[in-house]
């Protein structure tokens, strides 16, 4: 997600602070308390990142994020990206891999940017980094790759070569029609241990698992800039009537300069792991 450093930040805001030292805020604990059954979140982070801790529809939880203009924009038409959103938004960014156990990318965006992937602004653990690949275009030196001691996996189609650094893990699967289904993907994750994802880019990789119905919210940042033209964050099938249209109950969330839209997608979020069990 591409960010831009603000003149003035607002230093009480959740997205600016790493360690919230002397503030209510504090960062520090909650990576762990996340991960804690029965320990709420200090504030703000409950409001914020208490949704993504545990799925309602089975025990996965899937989230999207994406970056944009307040017209919906991640890119000028000629695709200068640097910097829509703000630093507070790039730090949200680095929270949700702290929270979250895989990070998931497409192979277009790990070719175009060569992210690390890694958690450098905020206290937590490295999340482990997936690269979606079906037709094994992934460079050996690409820089998610480097060994590091977290796991680095790609998911690739069952023909492609695997011609990748030791230790990285190839999940193959079927691409009938040259694409890797989203759901798919999913599964073979959780069957790898995997219970919170983030899809986090780029922008054809998460309109791909919003249209499959694969994700259980989708965290927007809205950044205080108009492009007037450019790529588009989303882009799904056509509708025809509004009543065919995705709902998304919303929450909104100051972050800087920025704002976070968190949508809730649960409700047509299709079944991928085990289903939970009423008590």
């Amino acid at each position: 997600m591409a960010v831009r450093r603000p003149a003035e930040p607002d230093r009480n805001a959740p997205g600016r602070s790493q360690n919230g030292s002397g503030s209510a805020s504090s960062w520090g604990p909650v990576p762990t308390t996340f991960r804690s059954a029965n320990r709420s979140l200090p504030r703000p982070w409950e409001h914020i990142f208490g949704p993504l801790r545990r799925g309602k529809i089975d025990d996965l939880v899937v989230v999207g994020q994406c970056g944009q203009s307040i017209d919906a924009r991640i890119a000028t038409a000629s695709g200068h990206s640097h910097y829509i959103n703000g630093e507070s938004g790039l730090i949200h960014l680095h929270r949700l891999r702290a929270l979250l156990d895989a990070v998931v990318i497409g192979v277009g965006t790990a070719i175009a940017d060569d992210p690390q992937l890694t958690v450098r602004r905020v206290e937590g653990p490295n999340p482990a980094r997936v690269v979606i690949d079906p037709n094994g275009r992934l460079p050996s030196t690409a820089r998610l790759l480097a060994a590091d001691g977290i796991r680095r996996l790609v998911v690739s189609a069952v023909e492609a070569p695997a011609a990748l650094p030791a230790g990285v893990e190839v999940v193959r699967l079927p691409a009938p029609d040259g694409q890797l289904a989203p759901d798919g993907i999913i599964a073979a994750l959780a069957a790898r241990g995997f219970r919170r994802i983030l899809i986090e880019g780029g922008a054809d990789t998460v309109s791909r698992f919003l249209a499959a119905r694969c994700l259980d919210r989708l965290h927007v940042l809205v950044a205080p800039i108009i492009l007037g033209g450019g790529r588009s964050s989303l882009t799904l099938p056509p509708i025809e009537r509004l009543d065919e249209a995705m709902r998304a109950p919303m929450r909104a969330h100051s972050l800087g300069g920025d704002v976070l839209l968190d949508c809730d997608l649960s409700a047509q979020r299709l079944p991928i792991g085990r289903a939970k069990i009423s008590t």
